[in-house]
């Protein structure tokens, strides 16, 4: 049998880690794939110094790899929205199949890319484009084919996590740890993506709509950053019993999906509270099988290189199969997505932590907990140090409420004349139900 001849865009972290694995393990991926796969051409504007391309065709045209008809398989990973998605598209539009590790492209132009897939009976697959090495779209897509998902929470931006971990360990500033992330390589030099969880939309955007049977939504989905989380607020979290994680979040409820990235508070004993540095971790919730947890490194060139090489045979396997008796993009049939929507983030309801700083002043608390009380939010837990300074800061534990009602209660504590400044509010999640 002839073998399946590749194309790779990009031979930048994890085009170098794919090339390698491609090359290094080639007996071992032909005997799962059934027939050889082989390099037939590179788009670069650069060689890696890490790999060996004797013997191979390459150029800096990008689209003369899309256009090869030699090549069977086009693999981008030149990242990016524009660009990346012509190359898709111009792929597609000539019968290659594609695997892609771009997260941004697939959430954001995905509907498109997959019309177009289906229309030319080729496979667009793209494992890599969420937490890097973890199998965690196959899992959904397949693995619990049989059930139906209540909810999924993950740390999906290793950066976010490793910021997290040391502020907690070891008392450390958002900014100097930010600092040594991008000296370590963690954090770009623009570290936004990061940071402010554009990068976790992306993905948690992919993996609601494989969870659920929904198009890509993600200009819907609600995004926080963790540059406004203080030493004292990790301080005042472990106090009560919790972590603070910077996490992805999406749940089914009966008017609709919440999609929504931000920091939350989660109980200590919380699987996902072990999670430290530049790990990921997903966990899902489902009807059938109860609670599972995918754990693994969310970067790194050959970990996400495992994930697209394991793309590509799964491509190679399903090359004579035509495309009603693939597996679907979305999980779900084409015809058979849903249009349950998006909630807004005030629709959702949440628990909450909430860090004010008060004059110290005999009746203060009585009045902040009086328009609580008035807003039917109950208190959980309330922390109020004892301080010689003129103002304390007074730390809140709700329960669950809409995030709607949440919002007036903040606005009319923050009107008090004794409340200085604005309430730090982080949701808390519980992680159970």
């Amino acid at each position: 049998m002839k073998p399946v001849k590749v194309g790779i865009c990009g031979l930048g972290t994890v085009g170098g880690g794919t090339f390698n694995v491609l090359m290094r393990n080639a007996e071992e991926i032909a005997r799962r794939a059934g027939r050889r796969i082989v390099v037939e051409q590179i788009g670069a504007r650069r060689e890696h110094p890490g790999c060996d391309t004797a013997g191979i065709q390459i150029t800096n045209d990008i689209f003369a790899v899309a256009t090869n008809p030699e090549i069977d398989i086009v693999v981008e990973l030149i990242g990016g929205y524009d660009t990346a998605r012509d190359l898709v598209m111009t792929a597609i539009e000539n019968g290659k199949h594609v695997v892609t590790a771009n997260k941004a492209l697939i959430a954001v132009h995905g509907n498109e890319i997959f019309a177009a897939a289906q229309e030319k009976n080729v496979m667009v697959a793209f494992e890599a484009s969420v937490a890097g090495g973890i199998p965690i779209i196959k899992a959904i897509r397949e693995g619990l084919a049989a059930n139906k998902i209540n909810w999924l929470a993950g740390i999906i931006n290793g950066t976010g996590n490793f910021i997290m971990t040391e502020m907690r360990d070891k008392g450390r500033a958002f900014d100097d740890v930010l600092a040594e992330a991008q000296e370590l390589g963690y954090a770009e030099a623009d570290p936004t993506f990061d940071v402010e969880g554009i990068d976790a939309a992306h993905k948690l955007t992919i993996l609601a709509s494989i969870a659920y049977g929904i198009p890509l939504q993600f200009s819907k989905a609600y995004t926080e950053g963790i540059s406004k989380i203080t030493t004292e607020d990790v301080k005042y979290a472990e106090e009560l019993g919790f972590r603070i994680k910077h996490l992805g979040i999406s749940r089914r409820t009966d008017v609709g999906i919440e999609l929504r990235v931000h920091p939350t508070l989660i109980p200590q004993s919380a699987l996902l509270a072990s999670v430290n540095g530049v790990m990921n971790a997903v966990l899902v919730d489902a009807d059938a099988v109860g609670q599972t947890l995918y754990y693994g490194p969310g970067a790194g060139a050959e970990p996400t290189a495992s994930a697209v090489v394991a793309d590509i045979v799964d491509v190679v396997r399903t090359l004579t199969a035509d495309r009603d008796n693939r597996v679907p993009h979305l999980a779900f049939q084409p015809s058979q997505l849903s249009d349950l929507p998006v909630l807004p983030v005030d629709d959702i309801e949440t628990g909450y932590y909430l860090r004010l700083q008060a004059v110290e002043r005999p009746g203060v608390l009585a009045h902040v907990t009086r328009i609580l009380g008035g807003k039917g939010i109950n208190i959980e837990a309330i922390i109020q140090k004892q301080t010689t300074e003129a103002q304390v800061p007074v730390i809140l534990l709700t329960q669950r409420i809409a995030e709607r009602v949440m919002n007036e209660a903040i606005r009319e504590i923050e009107a008090l004349p004794d409340i200085l400044g604005e309430v730090i509010r982080i949701r808390v999640e519980h992680l159970a139900d």
